[in-house]
């Protein structure tokens, strides 16, 4: 009531202005969905309208930083709501697909946490509801939007290292998850392949403008021995080789609980015949990232820290969203990713 009051006597062009930003529902604000809502809300791309979780605490964190949202009990309530524009889905991997779905089924605009879905096939669903609901899909491939990888994809693009060869491809993570479903293939899809190679592949694909993948081996490992149980265990490290029609080699490795000697290693690398450009972390961090030139045994350093990236896919979806975008056919890239982690799985 409050909010509506300040409203009715604001001027008329802040009313304007306010009113052309979509309204968003907000499914899941652990930790991760309320980051998003943060980012989103402080620079002003949507307006936070609805949250829902089934957690009382973190429902609670949420209002407290968008405290002129409504809390609903689910995400029928929330899809219900006429004024809705779009949901940020931040719930485990296997709820991903099914609700991405139903809340594209209802008209709404949808920016879902990785992965999309467990399988190439799930991923697919979801795709094909956005288009036929002519509505814009994002999905937070953060990665993509720092400003380390962003200099990293305008050299590549640039044509300047010449026939790009070969791409090295790191995640370590020197932890794990901390919640059980991570571990169970039936909730997660897999383990440190969709939770950490999924950026990775992701990563080179889009650098490279989505050449096709013609050959995928890999090598799944679950605490030190080969993996020999798919449906019951998830790799916990894994090492993974694509060769690409554009005649370009890329090596995947990624891990949980693996003792690096540092929180984390993260890093893509894209070698050509002029030389090679590197996004990296630095000195294990999790959050700052530089993108360096190479040139023979001489480094050009591109981009450094500091960088506010985090949650910042989220709020090019939400800047899309308010400027009436409806489905993009890159969401396709979303399947094409999905469909080499089905090929690093065993899958297809």
């Amino acid at each position: 009531m409050m909010a509506e009051k300040v409203l009715e006597h604001a001027p008329a062009t802040f009313r304007a202005i306010r009113a052309t930003k979509p309204q968003l529902g907000f499914l899941g604000v652990g930790w991760i969905g309320r980051n998003r809502l943060e980012a989103i809300a402080t620079q002003g791309a949507a307006e936070v309208a609805y949250v829902a979780d089934p957690a009382p605490q973190n429902t609670a964190e949420a209002l407290q930083s968008a405290p002129t949202a409504v809390a609903v009990d689910s995400l029928a309530a929330m899809l219900a709501e006429p004024d809705l524009a779009g949901v940020v889905i931040a719930t485990p991997s296997a709820l991903h697909a099914a609700q991405s779905v139903q809340a594209l089924a209802a008209g709404k605009a949808v920016f879902c946490q990785k992965p999309l879905g467990r399988t190439a096939a799930e991923v697919r669903q979801v795709v094909a509801a956005a288009r036929a609901a002519d509505k814009l899909l994002g999905v937070d491939l953060s990665y993509r939007h720092t400003a380390a990888m962003q200099r990293v994809y305008e050299v590549v693009q640039s044509g300047e290292l010449g026939q790009i060869y070969a791409v090295e491809l790191v995640f370590h993570n020197a932890y794990g998850p901390d919640k059980p479903w991570f571990y169970d293939p039936q909730q997660s899809g897999g383990g440190c392949v969709i939770d950490l190679g999924v950026h990775l592949v992701d990563l080179a694909l889009w650098a490279l403008s989505f050449p096709t993948v013609q050959r995928v081996s890999s090598a799944l490992f679950a605490k030190g021995q080969p993996l020999t149980d798919p449906a019951t265990q998830v790799e916990d490290y894994a090492t993974a080789s694509l060769a690409l029609a554009s005649g370009t080699h890329a090596q995947l490795s990624c891990s949980w609980n693996l003792p690096a000697g540092q929180e984390a290693i993260i890093s893509a690398t894209f070698y050509g015949t002029q030389g090679g450009v590197a996004f990296k972390n630095v000195k294990g961090s999790f959050y700052d990232f530089v993108a360096d030139r190479y040139y023979g045994t001489r480094t050009e350093r591109l981009n450094s820290p500091p960088d506010a990236w985090s949650g910042r896919a989220g709020v090019v979806w939400a800047e899309r969203l308010a400027q009436g975008e409806t489905f993009s056919p890159e969401a396709e890239e979303f399947v094409r990713v999905a469909e080499v982690l089905d090929k690093i799985y065993g899958r297809e």
